[in-house]
């Protein structure tokens, strides 16, 4: 069951109190540090001592006595935080939940560009942000989404914005009128505004009787988390509840701008969506094919494409068929990197070319079956940049794992540059993979070597890591798990055993991966059609079979599962001299990774956070080197440490 955070939660009349005695924030911030092992930042603490007061302050005006408040819920499957939440009953009895978003800003800008931007003073800096009633909109449609009694109708949500240092000015800053919609949806009160925010609580929880509701919404269920491939015909046809939240809104906002401005102004864009495992790259991917595909007032020429195969075709075979999205075919929709060459396209012929995985971008176009005529020399960068009016490049430059793929953020910058497109970089940070736990990704990206701050891994209910001391073990995990209802899972491993080209003298797939009395087929090799029960290396991923075989980086990378068990090889040593993790160039049996000696280190630890990334619920990992188990295990807290 997934773990339910609040860091402050009370009925009314002692909330009032820890306030008054000046504890309300000393209490968030020890609750703070019992969950994430560290304490909040001096800016939130004090936008915590602020918050307590206003808070306090607005019940007071409502004349309300009965009502429950909690401050700091943390949103499902991620490390979002709601400021504050208010439980009660309206007038006839039925239970409703107030979302109050603090904002403590002063001086705002309206900005003239598509989608709900404010500019403003946040963060130590002026910034461009989503208009604040944007970011309630996010966060109320999540909670539907998810929490149980309000899909059911049991409960009602009630979501608005509160500006207590804001002097509100009709149709200036977040009252423009560009923002109209979202305001009239969810509301914002500001400084002068406290009566009446005063009066709408009392009326919305009039009956009070708070802390029945708190119950109800804390104990119910929340719904299971989504994987995108399964619910990637219903985000194309915009009927997903597949809900965007905070940066992803903003860099949707920042796509859809650039789009519009290629329309109007005929400015070429290039818009680079970086961020790690989970993050919602495809998400929002997808969100803006489904937008533009089936555009009421214009055909854009639009297209989403990757070099990677297994996701292409995954999500082509989870299309209903003969799908259409406007008037197109929705399959037609999704190709390889490869249409777009010179000779194939015309500069500026397409309105929006998509490239998911990013970060797999070939040096050149071509392989050894491309036709003479389509060969060329232009760096693949540079075609996939010319060829559109706005390209949109999603990416992780952490995921880079082989020589002969080049993409990355400058490189795709500095293109852009040349071919005087304006860039534009956004960075997603909270990640919606390994049940959101920040600390995971931050964990493994610390054991593996990409930074010197120590981490510890807490133990926590919300994501399962587990050290495994079988193989066979693992595997026998991995395939109860997979035949849950609802569930998916498989067994992936670094490229440390052949791979078999052939069948054996039985017609059957060859055993390459080898451990003890464990042996296991890899995913099915391109050259060898899959025997009667098995899958095309492509399909191992999204096909029930794949169960049966164990995947590598190559199949695995842009897929998510709810499980994912990882044999770590021999392709990773421990180096008791520095006390760190190295990679190993004879324990690796791939011959692309050989080929890049130089960058060999930080392909194969690439590959390992990628690959101990794919779990929502949970990350299973066996060692064959017991050095590297042990020291793993010593970034590990014991329980109750």
């Amino acid at each position: 069951m997934l773990n339910r955070l609040i860091i402050y939660d009370a009925p009314q009349k002692q909330f009032e109190k820890d306030v008054l005695l000046n504890k309300f924030a000393d209490i968030l911030q020890e609750n703070f540090l019992k969950s994430y092992g560290r304490k909040a930042g001096e800016s939130e603490f004090k936008s915590w001592v602020d918050t307590g007061k206003v808070i306090k302050n607005l019940i007071e005006l409502s004349d309300l006595e009965n009502i429950y408040v909690s401050f700091e819920y943390q949103v499902p499957y991620t490390q979002k935080r709601i400021d504050c939440l208010l439980f009660g009953k309206n007038k006839n009895g039925k239970g409703i939940v107030i979302h109050i978003e603090m904002k403590q800003w002063t001086d705002v800008d309206a900005l003239n560009c598509e989608g709900n931007f404010v500019e403003t003073y946040t963060g130590g800096g002026k910034r461009k942000v989503p208009h604040p009633s944007q970011q309630v909109q996010g966060y109320n449609n999540y909670l539907l989404g998810f929490v149980e009694i309000f899909e059911e109708r049991e409960v009602d949500l009630f979501g608005c914005v509160y500006c207590p240092n804001y002097d509100k000015k009709e149709g200036i800053g977040l009252f423009d009128t560009k923002y109209h919609e979202v305001l009239n949806k969810y509301p914002i009160y500001t400084k002068d505004d406290i009566k009446k925010l005063a009066e709408r609580l009392k009326k919305l929880l009039s009956q009070e009787d708070g802390f029945d509701i708190f119950n109800k919404f804390m104990e119910s269920p929340i719904r299971p988390s989504r994987k995108l491939l399964d619910n990637a015909s219903s985000v194309i046809k915009k009927e997903s509840d597949f809900n965007l939240l905070d940066e992803q809104i903003y860099a949707r906002n920042v796509i859809v701008d650039k789009i519009k401005k290629a329309e109007i102004n005929n400015e070429k864009s290039v818009v680079i969506v970086k961020g790690g495992p989970g993050t919602g790259k495809t998400v929002i991917a997808l969100h803006i094919l489904a937008e533009f595909a089936s555009h009421k007032d214009k055909k854009y020429k639009i297209f989403f494409s990757s070099r990677s195969k297994p996701l292409i075709e995954a999500i082509k075979h989870k299309m209903e068929r003969g799908q259409k999205v406007g008037e197109v075919n929705a399959k037609i929709l999704f190709t390889s990197l490869e249409p777009y060459t010179p000779t194939t396209i015309s500069e500026n012929e397409l309105d929006i070319l998509i490239v998911d995985e990013a970060h797999r971008i070939g040096e050149k176009s071509g392989h050894r079956f491309t036709k003479k005529e389509n060969r060329t020399d232009m760096p693949q960068t540079e075609q996939l940049i010319r060829c559109a009016k706005t390209a949109i490049f999603f990416i992780d430059d952490k995921q880079i794992i082989r020589g002969a793929e080049v993409g990355n953020t400058k490189l795709i910058k500095r293109t852009g540059e040349l071919l005087k497109r304006k860039v534009e970089e956004v960075e997603l940070i909270s990640q919606f993979r390994c049940n959101g736990s920040d600390n995971y990704i931050d964990w493994l990206e610390h054991v593996l070597g990409y930074t010197s701050e120590k981490i510890f891994l807490k133990k926590e209910d919300n994501f399962d890591f587990q050290i495994i001391d079988s193989p066979n073990k693992i595997y026998e995990i991995i395939k109860e798990k997979n035949s849950l209802k609802g569930m998916s899972a498989r067994l992936v491993a670094g490229y440390c055993w052949p791979w078999s080209t052939k069948l054996d003298s039985n017609g059957k797939l060859v055993n390459d991966v080898k451990i003890g009395n464990f042996e296991m087929p890899w995913e099915t090799h391109g050259e060898i059609s899959p025997p009667e029960g098995y899958v095309k290396w492509y399909e191992w991923a999204y096909k029930p079979e794949g169960i049966k075989q164990i995947g590598c980086i190559y199949t695995a990378q842009g897929f998510e599962f709810d499980y994912i068990g990882v044999i770590i090889g021999p392709d990773l040593k421990y180096d008791s001299e520095h006390d760190c993790l190295i990679a190993n160039l004879k324990g690796t049996k791939d011959p692309m990774l050989k080929r890049s000696k130089e960058q060999f280190d930080e392909h194969v630890k690439n590959i390992y956070r990628v690959l101990m990334s794919r779990g929502i619920k949970g990350c299973y990992v066996y060692f064959v080197d017991k050095e590297v188990e042990r020291y793993f295990k010593s970034r590990i807290k014991p329980d109750g440490a």
